[in-house]
């Protein structure tokens, strides 16, 4: 497979709701940063494939999944290396707030797995809407 497959199939997962799926496109050691505060626990450094599902899990729990957009504008690859840009729209859980933003996403592949992904968001939109 491809990067630009793998990738893709990680957005199918991701769109399809299981974070065990979503978790096996990962190799066993990752390079994985969220940009955050200790606000957001969903955010930060994780090393491990075996985290991504509960990454999701924590996510989820803090948001209204079923009110997710999430905006593909484009898929650029090189080699081993792909970004994704878009938007996503979220509501935060706590507040009932909605929140859009421009997103960029950089993946690394080897072999048939992801082994780093960063996501780069807006992070203090992302605080205010979870802020009382």
């Amino acid at each position: 497979m491809t990067t630009r497959d793998i990738v893709e199939q990680f957005f199918g997962l991701l769109a399809g709701g299981d974070p065990d799926k979503v978790a096996e496109v990962f190799a066993d050691d990752i390079d994985w940063y969220v940009p955050g505060s200790e606000s957001l626990p969903w955010t930060g450094r994780r090393s491990k494939g075996s985290e991504v599902a509960d990454y999701l899990r924590t996510l989820g729990s803090n948001i209204v999944p079923e009110k997710n957009v999430d905006e593909v504008e484009a898929l650029l690859v090189d080699g081993d290396r792909a970004v994704m840009l878009g938007h996503f729209t979220r509501v935060a859980k706590s507040t009932g707030r909605t929140y859009r933003m421009p997103v960029a996403m950089h993946f690394q592949v080897a072999g048939d797995k992801i082994v780093k992904l960063y996501l780069y968001e807006d992070t203090l939109k992302v605080a205010q809407a979870y802020s009382e």
